[in-house]
């Protein structure tokens, strides 16, 4: 089901009917929005369900596609309404679907097979395999990448096509850089129950942090936001882009302005029509100001020029500023003198920042009042500035050109948009006596029949002087058949009237001039996994360990269930031949963890874990799934990574990963954990019931960045096999920090998570798998927290004792957390 078209597609965001005629305006051949629900941009305007039919008529009028977003996880009692939202999508002839769910997508599969299925960038795919397996379960359009993939892995997924077709590929070009893998981030979610997986994500990654290092505070100046990354401008990077077989170029930005919109547009408008034409860029210093001046937190070309850390990282601040127009020489009150001149044009009323490296909460902006003899001067009362803090040294930066802004405005809202006509093909028929046919797909007949002509008879000239006059609908007559049989008569009011109904009969089709394939009678209750009862087995903890101090713990007290999440998964077969030295004493099963995020070529970890012969797999990724499927002889346990928030999804991967357990969704609050079990069986599933929940997952390395002069793994060397470090928030939170095989970083929360008041209700759903997940406990700290849930499971105690004894060991607290 792949369009055959291979023309690279421009896609821009569109957060309100602004930003959607401007997109249209700068050239854009698609634009994406959300709707209400569903949408991971909740703090947009949006659009209402009333205004969909509206644009997409606006939007097939001007040859431009619409992609509705439902790009979040989907939880049990919305399945109802997400199955009214895609009704209602297919019946407005919305021309594609991007859809995190995996569920969600069965379900559009099914019941809206017209419109196209596009896998998210919040399905975290990473690799050729991860894609693969995704296209296991149901047929894709389009596939986004993960925004962390260079140029030369995204190529790999070009030589992995060869012979084996995969959906056409799409790609974040311009915009916000998210820290955390997209659909892997738990921050807003752990810290204030607001799911990013859900539109909420409260952007912690754009905060200020301190560095921790072996229990010392690094002082790293000014440098502050170890977390906010620049921003992506990969206009330079189009040539290569389109070489690497991409289909969809996406520019960020449902929360910003048109004219953001309309100013990015028209420059990748230029840098896709000249890759495509295989000449020079046109892309002038102009152009890229533009980009810099609309938003902008500093731009680079993000991974996609390959790993550089802190080229992406800075740290020096983590909201817009804009280009920069130098360093202070001299300064004064009301004045400020820089040390060269811009390199930008400047003028009265623009608006600048002073870089003091201040809190983001405490940094001065104001608008330049007048420029006299090489000086920017500012209104002394009225600017608002402190001029005390204002100091030789600093740097300011440009953050609003009115003038710039007022032409791009203008150019939206003036620009005469070219409207797309459906080309009409109309077939006259008929004879004297009997009425006039006008058709085309449709027919319309007249509602009194052709009399004999005695004078003017119809001719073609009259037929096309009266059906041309299509005005401003969808269409233009591009030829006329006239079948008319002998010398005919017919009103003109009756041959307009024909021409109206006509065109009133063929309004329905969508822009391409293809009829809208309306919804199926498929329902979301059809793909429900049936449940039956049973009696519940007895609860068996599991106890995911990170240090073989920590298994050895695990085995003096006898835990049945052994996993592994070790950061080298070399030391995997020290751990199993731990657990078999010992396992007719302890009866002990070991599993091993993959890693989190797998990448082009990195399948090879996932051999390492099959040689260690463990007893299963503790599977992370998409990637993973697609390996281990069809592995026989290990057990398999799809982990909270997977985003399993419904019974749909639940059935879906148990099936196609031929999965032994899944865990529960960490974005589940204890209400939809129930709703889940009780919407599939809940032998299916395990749940963890204690853990420092990850918040960050993130590819950037704060190890590299701030505690080395390198740029990569390659001349890091490696801090962080030598360094305890943990980031300080600002409320004054430690959270401990650690890099996995692929140089990856995990930022977990510092207080432990617990579920255990909720451990009887979790029961009497038929729940019998529970996990505990230790994180950096020495070996008698993790035997007394193992034992302290092993005697809540055998019912020696109670919630109330345990979390009094849990507190006792957690020295930085316990939440519940996400199940509140």
């Amino acid at each position: 089901m792949q369009p055959s078209d291979s023309t690279p597609e421009l896609l821009s965001p569109a957060g309100n009917w602004d930003c959607a005629r401007a997109a249209v305006a700068a050239g854009a051949d698609a634009i994406f929005f959300g709707l209400p629900k569903f949408n991971a941009r909740l703090r947009a305007d949006n659009f209402t369900e009333d205004d969909l039919p509206e644009l997409m008529k606006f939007l097939h009028k001007h040859g431009v596609k619409g992609f509705v977003t439902m790009n979040t996880l989907v939880f049990s009692d919305e399945l109802e309404a997400a199955e009214r939202q895609l009704r209602l999508i297919a019946a407005a002839g919305v021309d594609a679907l991007i859809i995190q769910d995996l569920g969600l997508a069965k379900m559009a599969r099914e019941i809206a097979p017209g419109v196209e299925l596009h896998a998210s960038t919040q399905m975290t795919i990473t690799s050729p395999e991860g894609l693969a397996f995704i296209e296991s379960l149901y047929p894709m359009e389009r596939a986004v990448l993960a925004r962390e993939l260079s140029l030369k892995e995204i190529e790999r997924f070009q030589a992995a096509a060869e012979g084996n077709p995969h959906a056409p590929l799409e790609v974040f070009v311009h915009g916000a850089l998210c820290v955390a893998y997209s659909g892997q981030c738990l921050t807003s979610e752990s810290l204030g129950q607001r799911s990013a997986n859900r539109g909420e994500c409260a952007q912690a990654c754009r905060m200020p942090y301190e560095i921790v290092v072996d229990g010392e505070v690094r002082e790293l100046g000014e440098v502050r936001y170890l977390l906010s990354p620049q921003d992506l401008a990969a206009v330079d990077v189009i040539p290569g882009l389109v070489k690497a077989g991409v289909k969809s170029f996406k520019i960020e930005g449902r929360l910003k302005s048109p004219e953001y919109v309309a100013a990015v547009t028209r420059v990748y408008r230029k840098a896709i029509d000249d890759a495509i034409a295989g000449v020079a860029s046109s892309v002038t210093a102009e152009d890229r100001y533009e980009l810099e001046m609309t938003f902008s937190r500093g731009l680079t070309s993000g991974w996609l020029a390959g790993t550089n850390h802190p080229y992406l990282v800075h740290g020096r601040f983590g909201k817009k500023r804009g280009p920069l127009l130098g360093e202070i020489a001299r300064c004064g009150p009301g004045w400020v003198e820089l040390k060269d001149d811009p390199a930008i044009p400047l003028a009265a009323g623009d608006g600048v920042v002073f870089d003091a490296g201040e809190d983001r909460n405490e940094e001065q902006g104001a608008r330049i009042w007048k420029i006299e003899n090489g000086c920017l001067l500012f209104h002394r009362s009225h600017s608002g500035l402190d001029f005390d803090r204002i100091r030789p040294g600093q740097t300011l930066y440009k953050t609003s050109d009115p003038r710039l802004e007022s032409e791009i405005r203008r150019f939206w809202q003036n620009a005469k948009l070219q409207e797309q006509k459906i080309p009409l093909h109309l077939v006259v028929t008929g004879q004297p006596g009997e009425p006039l046919v006008l058709s085309a797909g449709k027919t319309s007949v007249s509602s009194t029949p052709l009399e004999a002509a005695s004078k003017r008879a119809l001719s073609s000239e009259t037929l096309l002087a009266q059906l041309s006059r299509l005005g401003d609908t969808a269409y233009e007559l591009a030829s006329l058949d006239n079948r008319l049989e002998g010398d005919c008569h017919l009103a003109v009011s009756e041959l307009n009237r024909l021409r109206r109904a006509l065109v009133e009969q063929l309004e329905p089709q969508g822009g391409a001039g293809e009829a809208i394939v309306p919804a199926t009678a498929v329902s979301h209750r059809d793909l429900l996994p049936v449940v039956e009862g049973g009696s519940a087995a007895a609860p068996k903890l599991s106890v995911l360990c990170r240090s073989l101090a920590q298994v050895d713990a695990a085995l003096d007290v006898r835990v049945p269930v052994i996993q592994c999440d070790f950061e080298d998964p070399r030391r995997y077969k020290d751990a199993v031949a731990m657990v078999r030295a010992r396992g007719a004493d302890t009866g002990s099963e070991i599993l091993l963890a993959t890693p989190r995020i797998l990448k082009p070529g990195e399948n090879g970890y996932l051999k390492l874990i099959e040689r260690a012969e463990a007893d299963g797999v503790l599977l992370r990724n998409l990637a993973s799934l697609q390996h281990f499927k069809d592995r026989s002889g290990l057990k398999k346990v799809g982990d909270f990574s997977l985003n399993v928030a419904n019974p749909i999804t639940a059935k879906l991967l148990k099936q196609a990963a031929n999965l032994d357990l899944l865990t529960v969704s960490y974005d589940l609050n204890i209400s939809q954990v129930l709703d889940l079990l009780r919407g599939a069986p809940a032998d299916w599933f395990e749940l963890t019931l204690h853990q420092h929940m990850p918040l960050f997952h993130m590819e950037h390395c704060v190890f590299c960045t701030f505690l080395s002069k390198g740029t990569s793994y390659k001349d890091c060397g490696r801090p962080c096999e030598e360094h305890v470090v943990h980031l300080r928030d600002r409320v004054g939170q430690l959270h401990r920090l650690v890099a996995d095989v692929g140089c990856r970083n995990t930022l977990f929360n510092g207080r432990a998570q617990t579920g255990a008041r909720f451990f009887d209700d979790l029961k009497a759903t038929g729940l019998s798998r529970f996990r505990i997940e230790l994180l950096d406990e020495d070996k008698d700290s993790a035997k007394r927290t193992i034992r302290a849930y092993q005697a809540l499971l055998r019912g020696e105690s109670d919630s109330v004792t345990l979390l009094r004894h849990v507190k006792a060991l957690e020295k930085l607290g316990v939440t519940e957390g996400t199940l509140l």
